[in-house]
């Protein structure tokens, strides 16, 4: 690795890159960091990357990117970030009329059942900062597959499908089944602390290029272990492994060049279209 390239890593201080090109910059946001600040001064995804955009052009000044969507800051997973006002607009426009297939893992406690769909009315309760179910709250859909169970837990492969505030935590608590390590919505777990929520994949159509791109993010380890502690016989590769296959089908699945800065994408198309 070049100076240059070690330099503008070092600005994202471990935050993995899982594609760039000149207009969208797509990262693999860790449990724990917030993607936009609340208050000045806080550590946050959009400022990382606005440095690595920075270094990258080795340009002077603040860098331009655009955050169109989010997840929550105990979440992991795909974050993508505009790298221009165009792309920003266009994917804005994807997010907002659910043309973006936005896949989640979650344990959950209890055994769901195999498939479903959940929907509800939810609104941001200001004392307790939960999603809670009110009849003039806004509409939020999710579908769910469960892809493995044991010791009382479910695994599930979840679809979202609308994007409110803490949707999936606050549903699936509503449905009898927290996730895994979720002290606001009910359930705590000491061997991951963090809810078992990671944002998998996201599909889209590329703003510019206007070809079809699915990006995902490898599972962390963290998640693996509130399925291995729940005292499931199955070792956390054995866990992965269902994740993989469950989510398999999900369409076009891209794998990147680890060096270097200016990398691209090489992809392989799966066998099946991306599920509707």
């Amino acid at each position: 690795m070049d100076d240059a390239t070690a330099r503008a890593r070092a600005a994202l201080r471990g935050v993995d890159v899982l594609f760039e090109d000149n207009h969208l910059l797509v990262l693999d946001k860790p449990a724990g960091l917030l993607t936009q600040s609340a208050e000045a001064g806080d550590d946050n995804l959009l400022e990382r990357a606005r440095e690595y955009v920075r270094r990258v052009g080795d340009k002077p000044g603040k860098a331009y990117v655009g955050l169109v969507h989010r997840i929550d800051r105990n979440v992991s997973g795909v974050v993508v970030i505009a790298r221009t006002s165009k792309a920003a607009a266009r994917l804005t426009k994807a997010f907002a009329g659910r043309d973006v297939d936005k896949r989640y893992v979650a344990v959950v406690e209890g055994l769901t059942a195999e498939r479903g769909e959940l929907r509800d009315r939810l609104e941001l309760d200001e004392a307790s900062r939960r999603s809670v179910r009110r009849e003039d709250g806004k509409d939020a859909r999710l579908e769910f597959e469960r892809v493995g169970q044991g010791a009382g837990r479910s695994l599930l492969m979840v679809k979202l499908h609308t994007g409110r505030r803490h949707q999936i935590r606050a549903q699936l608590a509503l449905a009898d089944h927290p996730i895994v390590g979720d002290p606001l919505y009910g359930h705590w777990s000491d061997a991951i602390g963090r809810p078992a929520l990671h944002a998998v994949s996201l599909a889209f159509e590329h703003p510019v290029r206007r070809e079809p791109l699915t990006l995902s993010a490898p599972v962390p380890r963290t998640c693996a272990r509130s399925w291995t502690a729940s005292g499931w016989s199955g070792a956390s590769s054995e866990f992965e492994a269902v994740v993989n296959q469950a989510h398999d089908g999900v369409g076009r699945i891209c794998r990147y060049e680890p060096e270097g800065i200016a990398r691209r994408s090489r992809c392989s198309m799966r066998e099946r279209a991306l599920a509707g």
